[in-house]
């Protein structure tokens, strides 16, 4: 069976999705997304996700064409008409299709698109012996707490990290820590977990959110705050996070180990947690 998408009010297989190519999106990369795991057909923290949804769509002064509810029955609906427990369901909000023109049109009417992936959780063995990243400077726009679509330099970015054959790039701006291509990134130090803050350089990340929490529950100390480069670069521990790699640690920065070369202890409880914690949310809501 073809893979399922929505496009403006139609469910169609997505190998027959089409746009114009005046649509904004295309033109300018002037819309939003947002991308949604599903465990066990259940999307996770769904309405989190809505609420970033509707952040990045005020942020960039474009109506939500849709209620929460609305959203959610199609989301339920999408993840129905396609296979597998687990998926990754990406939504995407454009201005839609006007002519050529920087200006807002005044009645364009926005295209709205969904589709649903499998969702792939990193491998055992990635997550026993940790992923590797390089560093590099932060160049993207100042806005980064929009989940915009316009995602060149973060494409530069990620592919400079696949070139130097690492798994994520972790970015600095005027010395401190923001994120990495596709995640947020922690630092641990001396047992404290330390995250960036969220601001308009991060995107505020709704597994950030999860990390936190859990290490709250778990009586891990925490600080959210600047944290300079060499913090960074003399961690005993870092971490990313995203809705696809969940928390994953970084073992080694610019080809040298991170404390010990190995996942550390502090990786190892709150990585356990999330999973614990996954499965109990997934049972409460079947």
């Amino acid at each position: 069976m073809s893979d399922i998408a929505y496009l403006n009010g139609e469910f169609l297989p997505l190998d027959q999705a089409r746009v114009s190519v005046l649509d904004r999106g295309f033109i300018f990369g002037d819309g939003v997304y947002e991308v949604i795991p599903v465990y066990s057909r259940r999307p996770f923290r769904l309405p989190e996700h809505l609420a970033r949804l509707r952040r990045s769509l005020n942020a960039i002064r474009l109506a939500n064409p849709l209620a929460d509810a609305e959203w959610t029955r199609l989301i339920h609906d999408l993840i129905a008409r396609n296979g597998g427990e687990d998926q990754s369901i990406y939504l995407q909000v454009t201005r839609g299709v006007a002519k050529r023109d920087h200006a807002f049109p005044a009645d364009a009417k926005p295209t709205v698109f969904m589709m649903a992936s499998p969702l792939v959780a990193p491998s055992r063995e990635l997550i026993e012996k940790g992923a590797s990243a390089i560093t590099a400077t932060d160049f993207r726009w100042l806005r980064c707490d929009v989940k915009a679509t316009s995602l060149l330099a973060n494409c530069l970015l990620r592919q400079h990290a696949l070139d130097a054959g690492a798994d994520e790039v972790v970015m600095f701006r005027d010395g401190s820590l923001t994120e990495g291509s596709a995640s947020n990134v922690f630092v641990v130090k001396r047992g404290v977990l330390l995250a960036p803050p969220k601001n308009q350089l991060v995107l505020p990340g709704i597994t950030y959110d999860v990390v936190l929490e859990l290490a709250a529950a778990k009586n891990v100390p925490s600080e959210v705050r600047k944290i300079p480069e060499d913090e960074v670069r003399n961690a005993d521990e870092l971490w990313l996070s995203s809705s696809s790699k969940e928390v994953l640690a970084i073992t080694t920065l610019d080809g040298r180990p991170v404390g010990s070369g190995r996942p550390g202890a502090v990786f190892k409880l709150i990585h356990q947690a999330f999973q614990d914690f996954k499965r109990k949310v997934m049972r409460q809501a079947a």
